[in-house]
């Protein structure tokens, strides 16, 4: 599950925006290992949005989820890597007060080793982009 290596409390925070760093596969294509995010804290979060939350079961681990649906109690959030694990799948419904913001952008820093002028065009052009609430990655993939 991708797990965030800095963390800000939403009610802490002197500014509403801040930014985290992903490890781990579970929200792969979406989000990689060593993607930067700025994370805007609190704020309404709706059905597909990517969102940054507490581990219902160890609420000093952060984690990145895509926001399925509300249920009664808080909301279910998937992984977009049905792989991976690490949702609630397996801990359930998340709590409202445990979903502490929603990623806006992601940031990928360049490859160590790419220095080539086309190398860093590409880069340059893929390396910042928006979340974008997604509908389902399956929906896609489903026959017509």
């Amino acid at each position: 599950m991708p797990e965030l290596s800095r963390e800000s409390e939403r009610g802490r925070a002197v500014v509403p925006w801040g930014a985290a760093e992903v490890t781990g596969p579970s929200m792969v294509p979406t989000l990689y290992h060593g993607d930067r995010l700025l994370v805007r804290w609190g704020g309404r979060v709706r059905p597909g949005d990517v969102v940054v939350l507490r581990h219902p079961f160890q609420q000093d681990l952060l984690v990145v989820k895509r926001a399925k649906e509300r249920r009664e109690g808080g909301w279910w959030v998937l992984g977009d890597n049905a792989f991976a694990g690490g949702d609630s799948t397996d801990y359930g419904v998340v709590p409202e007060d445990l979903v502490l913001g929603r990623v806006r952008f992601r940031y990928r820093p360049p490859a160590a080793g790419r220095r080539s002028p086309l190398a860093l065009v590409r880069w340059a052009a893929s390396a910042v982009r928006p979340v974008l609430a997604e509908r389902s990655v399956s929906r896609r993939l489903r026959a017509r």
